[in-house]
């Protein structure tokens, strides 16, 4: 049974979705949406932006490029050292200084003088020709290589050619001079410089000979060769050893001091002395007394295995044994002392020894000194001379370089590639504008999609109305013709029980069944944000379809504002309905109707009342719903709006279940997201949204695809037979439901 089936753990089905965040790929899905709806504004926009750049292209001056590249090596004038060139090249940026100097005032107002440079038609409309072609000319360096491009933009592409040519001649010109005139003030300052430089060498010379003559016993040899060097090296070398071995004697010295006390200690000491061979003691008189002393207590242990310990004879054997002791004992304190004195005795030797050697060092490095102090100043001396010489030389060399020709020193440049004009226009580049233009047209119409759409509150998508309302959407509802009667649309499913309309009223249906138990889902509160959304055509379709799976069903009309279930079912609630009831002036029974759809009933509004709010607000509305509850299996209300009026508000507070219905492409963010916050502030169940009025060609996704062809006519497909009693056999989950 239904019961049974809705009690299931399949209870929470469309609850699971509320809450969830909106996956990425939804919301990559959701941009390209709404991209599409606004395709015909992103084609227009592009189109728009490609026939402007196409206007442009085909009007705008065509412009042509001559170049030139050349190769300016970098060198110049030497002045003093081999490897150092001359002052053109001591700068970093030298290549763009030399970029900057073809733009230079100097070597444009060459060009300008050239005979027909200024009355080309390229500065027919301009006034400062130096300032135009500033602006206009391009020197450029190479990134990888060392070649400058000068390179001219004119629509006479044969002006282009002759300026960039003619601005490389003035160049050229202008360095050849220049260089000249440098090369003429370098010979001067280098001829003032070698006659200072010649008087410093006589200068220097005579220095060097007059100390010769002053120092004639001075040994001009080097360090290795220097007799009192390899002296004073000796004597530093014999001194390092006498000092470790001061250092190791008075080491021992401080070793025996400190071992005296202990026998045992200097005995072992004393040994590895011996080992080493430092000390060879004479010990055969201690060895005499150890031997003996062997022998009494050897005597000593026979004599007490056969008398006792007092006896006389073991009494003088034991005497003689501490005899023999304290002379082991006074002949180890004598060898101690001596070896003590020895000891001492080494080290003060040693110390001696170090400080005779010491003395000797100190007075064999004074004469090296003194010795050295001359050798230095005479090494200074001649270093002198022989700089100042080698100075000289260099300078008498660059002056015979400088003296060779009159062009000495002009820079080299090479002409790579000389300007022509140019057979094709470089501007404007026709496929870049055009591909920049359709770039453009792309984002500013996608721009302008995105802001319609932002503009735009409307819910466009199943995907919309998840992502903003954070909710299921239960179904979706296709689209009725208008000409169809108010009785027509709202018993569809009864009506034409085969169409894609009846199949998505039963797929609202089955979700409502299993969104949420049957003992908390009787009482089904069908609402809408606005009014006109198709709520209750939802709601008498919703209650048919619930009717035709074999549940008893009532339809509560309670929207008093504008009803409209008695013309639905073709009633008439003025004479009884709601209002009687709960007025007192009819029965309960005799105010419910019986439709033409087996098991399901209808209350209508029934008379105008002027306090809608306050009535269904009351205890006895309240009271009315619960016994009704205990009659039916389900109770679909019809309410009005959210929010026109509180009506809803108040009717969801008590019902089990809601159910939003939006219309497609009418309900609006702003609406929608007030009505769910109205109905949340009261407590209510919202399970999910219905979206009524969905056009066939609309983006509800899977949501409706199902319910489109699902029976229609032109798939000729049968999806369950009338019974007689009006009830179709539905889907094979509704038939199980219903066994």
């Amino acid at each position: 049974m239904i019961d049974q089936q809705e009690n299931n753990g399949h209870a929470g089905l469309a609850n699971s979705h509320v809450g969830m965040p909106l996956p990425t790929q939804m919301m990559s899905e959701s941009l390209v949406l709404i991209l599409w709806r606004s395709r015909w504004i992103v084609l227009l926009t592009t189109v728009a932006v490609l026939a402007a750049a196409l206007i442009y292209v085909t009007k705008v001056t065509p412009v042509y490029t001559s170049t030139s590249r050349i190769y300016v090596e970098q060198s110049g004038p030497k002045i003093f050292a081999e490897t150092q060139e001359g002052v053109m090249t001591q700068s970093k940026n030298y290549l763009y200084t030399q970029a900057e100097l073809l733009k230079s005032t100097p070597i444009l107002t060459a060009v300008l003088d050239t005979a027909g440079i200024q009355q080309m038609q390229t500065f027919s409309e301009v006034d400062n020709h130096i300032s135009y072609l500033k602006k206009t000319l391009n020197a450029t360096v190479g990134k990888k290589d060392d070649i400058i491009s000068i390179s001219y933009d004119s629509p006479y592409p044969n002006e282009a050619a002759q300026l960039v040519n003619t601005v490389i001649d003035s160049y050229i010109t202008y360095h050849a001079t220049q260089k000249r005139s440098t090369s003429s003030e370098i010979l001067k300052i280098l001829r003032a410089d070698k006659t200072k430089r010649d008087k410093e060498l006589s200068e220097t010379l005579k220095k060097l000979l007059d100390f010769q003559n002053d120092n004639p016993d001075i040994v001009l040899e080097d360090s290795r060769g220097n007799i009192l060097i390899e002296q004073l090296q000796r004597w530093s070398t014999l001194l390092t050893e006498a000092k470790l071995k001061t250092i190791e004697r008075n080491s021992a010295y401080e070793s025996t001091k400190e071992m005296v006390s202990d026998p045992v200690k200097l005995q072992q000491f004393i040994e590895a002395q011996r080992a080493r061979g430092m000390y060879i003691p004479q010990d055969s008189e201690k060895a005499k007394i150890k031997s003996r002393l062997d022998e009494l207590q050897d005597r000593l242990a026979g004599s007490l295995r056969q008398m006792t310990p007092g006896h006389p004879v073991v009494i003088a054997i034991e005497s003689d044994i501490s005899r023999s002791k304290a002379q082991i004992a006074n002949l180890d304190d004598e060898f101690s002392q001596a070896q003590l004195a020895v000891s001492k005795q080494e080290s003060l030797a040693a110390k001696e020894t170090e400080d005779q050697i010491a003395k000797y060092y100190e007075d064999q490095r004074k004469q090296a000194v003194a010795l050295n102090q001359q050798i230095n100043k005479y090494t200074l001396l001649q270093s002198d001379w022989e700089q100042t010489k080698k100075d000289c030389d260099i300078l008498n060399d660059r002056m015979k370089e400088l003296s060779v020709t009159e062009d000495v020193g002009a820079l080299n440049i090479s002409i790579l590639e000389y300007a022509r004009p140019a057979d094709k226009p470089s501007k404007p580049e026709k496929a870049k504008y055009m591909a920049m233009a359709l770039v453009m047209g792309l984002m500013l119409g996608g721009g302008l999609g995105l802001l319609r759409d932002f503009m735009d509150q409307t819910l466009h998508s199943a995907e919309d109305i998840s992502a903003v309302l954070s909710m299921p959407v239960l179904g979706v509802v296709p689209s009725m013709s208008r000409r169809e009667s108010v009785t027509d649309r709202g018993r569809k499913t009864y009506l034409d029980s085969k169409s894609n309309w009846a199949e998505a009223y039963r797929t609202i249906r089955t979700a409502v069944f299993f969104g949420a138990p049957k003992d908390e889902a009787k009482t089904i509160l069908v609402t809408s944000p606005m009014p006109a959304d198709g709520k209750t055509t939802l709601a008498s379709n919703m209650a048919i379809a619930m009717a035709q799976a074999g549940q008893r069903v009532l339809i509560l009309d309670a929207d008093f504002r504008k009803p409209m279930q008695h013309r639905i079912f073709k009633l008439n609630h003025e004479n009884r309905g709601l209002s009687s009831v709960l007025a007192g002036a009819a029965r309960l029974e005799d105010a419910i109707h019986q439709t033409e759809v087996k098991g399901l009933d209808l209350l209508a509004c029934g008379p105008e009342v002027p306090n809608p709010a306050e009535i269904l607000n009351s205890d006895t509305f309240a009271k009315l719903l619960e016994r009704l509850s205990n009659k039916y299996d389900r109770i679909v209300i019809d309410s009005p709006p959210v929010m026109p009026v509180t009506d809803a508000q108040i009717l969801a507070a008590i019902c089990d279940i809601t159910l939003l219905v939006l219309r497609a492409e009418k309900s609006t963010r702003r609406n929608c997201l007030q009505a769910k916050h109205g109905l949340l502030s009261v407590g209510a169940h919202v399970l999910g949204v219905v979206v009524n009025d969905v056009p066939k060609k609309g983006h509800y996704g899977y949501y409706g695809s199902y319910g489109y062809y699902y029976g229609d006519d032109r798939k000729k497909k049968k999806t369950g037979d009338r019974r007689p009693d009006g009830v179709v056999k539905d889907s094979a989950l509704d038939a199980k439901a219903i066994d």
